[in-house]
């Protein structure tokens, strides 16, 4: 099994939820990335960082607590698709456009769709496009 993996689910091991479910289910995906591969379109990395910089500036969290978890971020076997993102752009604007999607939350899909992987996610517009389009959901 591949998990596509959007931002959401990866800040919640750093900001917790206040949904116990959710927070049960980020924690259970960080553990099944154990024994399954984990996915992320290349613009992962600058969301992440971005809400970090946000949690910083907020002063939720100190830039060495920003430091660590992305050197935990690290450790984990996530891989970041090898497809250019310019080779995928006009994929990426239709499946936003279908779905009513912003086109960041399209290249999840859009991930998901061509490795037919599970997309792990806390957007919910962006699950119910995934139901939609036939993609499994890490639950």
């Amino acid at each position: 099994m591949i998990l596509v993996l959007d931002a959401s689910m990866a800040l919640a091991w750093m900001f917790e939820r206040a949904d116990a479910v959710q927070r049960d289910c980020a924690d259970r995906a960080v553990l099944a990335l154990t024994s399954v591969a984990g996915l992320v379109p290349p613009l992962w990395h600058v969301e992440v960082a971005n809400a970090l910089l946000v949690g910083e500036r907020r002063r939720v969290i100190t830039p060495a607590q920003s430091q660590q978890f992305l050197s935990r971020l690290d450790q984990l076997p996530i891989t970041v698709d090898s497809a250019l993102p310019g080779s995928r752009r006009d994929a990426v604007m239709g499946i936003a456009r279908q779905y009513g999607l912003s086109a960041y939350d399209a290249c999840y899909l859009d991930l998901a769709v061509r490795t037919m992987a599970t997309l792990a996610t806390f957007d919910n517009k962006l699950a119910d496009a995934a139901r939609n389009a036939g993609v499994a959901l890490f639950e």
